[in-house]
């Protein structure tokens, strides 16, 4: 059995969730609106404010999609009740952040600037040049994106400079000695 698909998940006040055909759920709250497409291999059965999660079979498939599915509904509960953030920090001499518009823009060593385009439903703060904060409803799109601008320059493990998560421990090296 499935120990994170047998769990019940708890609608809170001021969330709607509505079960369409096929196993489309949409998701409204006072962060915003989420649907997603489920597999007809589990059943999404809701009652009042609880959301049971049930499979037709114990093949092997069937067990991996209970617990991802009840996984995404859950981060979809609380995506648009709560919300959710994603803090990263700029280290290294000259590396800097900046919003222009619908762009960040980062300096991260590189001869040039590197801008990206800030995904739809995505609210991105710079509180000080050297860090960056995501937030909003779609737990996906904000890993994805945070993971994007982390690839941009990764943390190196010899002087600790790059683009890392907050609180993101980077082992350090030691790097070589001279002779003496």
């Amino acid at each position: 059995m499935s120990r994170i698909g047998n769990k019940v998940i708890i609608v809170p006040a001021g969330v709607t969730v509505t079960v369409g055909e096929g196993n489309l759920v949409t998701v409204k709250g006072p962060k915003g609106t989420l649907s997603f497409q489920f597999s007809d291999r589990v059943t999404i059965h809701q009652e009042n404010t609880h959301i049971n999660i049930t499979r037709a079979s114990d093949i092997n498939e069937d067990r991996k999609l209970h617990g991802t599915t009840r996984a995404v509904l859950a981060n979809m509960v609380t995506g648009v009740s709560t919300g959710f953030t994603r803090s990263l920090e700029i280290i290294g001499v000259g590396y800097r952040a900046s919003l222009e518009g619908k762009k960040l823009v980062i300096n991260a060593g590189y001869s040039h600037l590197v801008e990206m385009e800030i995904p739809e439903g995505v609210t991105v703060a710079v509180p000080k040049n050297i860090e960056v904060i995501l937030s909003g409803a779609d737990k996906q799109v904000i890993g994805e994106f945070a993971a994007n601008i982390r690839a941009i320059r990764k943390p190196e493990p010899y002087k600790g400079k790059g683009i890392r998560y907050k609180g993101e421990n980077v082992r350090r090296k030691e790097g070589k000695t001279a002779k003496k």
